[in-house]
């Protein structure tokens, strides 16, 4: 059946109907949202650029800097040999006092960022907090400091325990503020649900709150870690450094990476000072293992 259009009025056929005019203001603005988004990613992808750039271009140039002289030698002498001086002392130096700073800064950190999360009161917890961030900002020398004008002057001398303990004092704030941020992301309705059926409140922190949260727990610790492994400051004010090979021997002042690094770098000798270089890669390259390992063991264990 043919319709007339010469009954139409004029511009009847250019009037928008009723659901054109309903959906025109939302249109609109599903074309802002589109336009936003897009400068949105814009803007993301030219930040990521911003931050990667210049970390790729710093490990590209420690890497330049530090290849030529990084060799087995290197890593199989200590840098009191005479005929081929390496970095062995400042190697087993670092993975012996790092080790036992994280032992004991990380375990007081745990058992300090459980408290705060799981049984301290709302003021307790907000001063605690407050505390932990001032430590958080608080430069590491002067953990440095005040371990040798106690530890140091007073006991035991230019030590690698000292170091360990100045180590310590720097991580200890850093696990208390993951620990503490990672246990309050753990829903409670898993802690009610652990203690409808009759578990203590502890057994539920350990065997239910501190699982479910131990990918963060690892996390906040590698963090711990890798400052701990870089820190120069307090090691300067305790430890010292040795060029001997120290092995077990924690009452003596003993070598570590950066320590190996900053005394390094200051000799005029360009030989010594590209060796720094190749102590830097070995730096970089023991805290990256470390972070691996323990993210992929932690894989299928974070918090939902």
């Amino acid at each position: 059946m043919a319709v007339r259009t010469d009954l139409v009025p004029d511009g009847a056929a250019q009037r928008p109907s009723a659901a054109d005019r309903l959906l025109g203001p939302h249109r609109g603005n599903e074309r802002m949202r589109a336009v936003v988004d897009v400068v949105m990613r814009l803007v993301s992808l030219a930040a990521a650029i911003v931050v990667i750039v210049p970390l790729v271009a710093i490990v590209g140039y420690v890497l330049v800097k530090g290849l030529p002289t990084l060799t087995l030698e290197f890593l199989t002498h200590a840098s009191g040999n005479t005929e081929s001086p390496g970095a062995l002392n400042a190697i087993l130096g670092s993975l012996q006092m790092v080790p036992v700073a994280l032992l004991i800064g990380g375990s007081l950190g745990l058992l300090a960022g459980i408290y705060l999360a799981e049984y301290a009161g709302p003021r307790m917890a907000a001063g605690g907090t407050f505390l932990v961030d001032v430590l958080l900002g608080v430069p590491s020398i002067l953990a440095g400091v005040l371990v040798y004008a106690t530890l140091v002057t007073y006991w035991t001398g230019s030590s690698a325990i000292a170091g360990s303990v100045a180590l310590a004092v720097v991580m200890f704030p850093i696990v208390i503020r993951a620990s503490e941020e990672v246990l309050r992301l753990v829903p409670g309705s898993i802690r009610e649900a652990s203690l409808a059926l009759g578990i203590a409140r502890w057994r539920t922190v350990v065997s239910v709150v501190v699982p479910v949260a131990r990918a963060g727990l690892l996390t906040g610790i590698m963090l711990a870690f890798a400052r701990g492994f870089g820190e120069t400051a307090p090691l300067l004010f305790t430890a010292r450094g040795s060029e001997s090979l120290n092995v077990g021997d924690f009452s003596s002042p003993m070598a570590a990476l950066p320590l190996f690094v900053y005394q390094n770098s200051r000799l005029p000798d360009r030989t010594f000072v590209a060796q720094a270089w190749s102590a830097a890669i070995v730096l970089l390259a023991i805290v990256l293992a470390i972070n691996v390992i323990v993210r992929g063991r932690s894989v299928g264990s974070r918090v939902e």
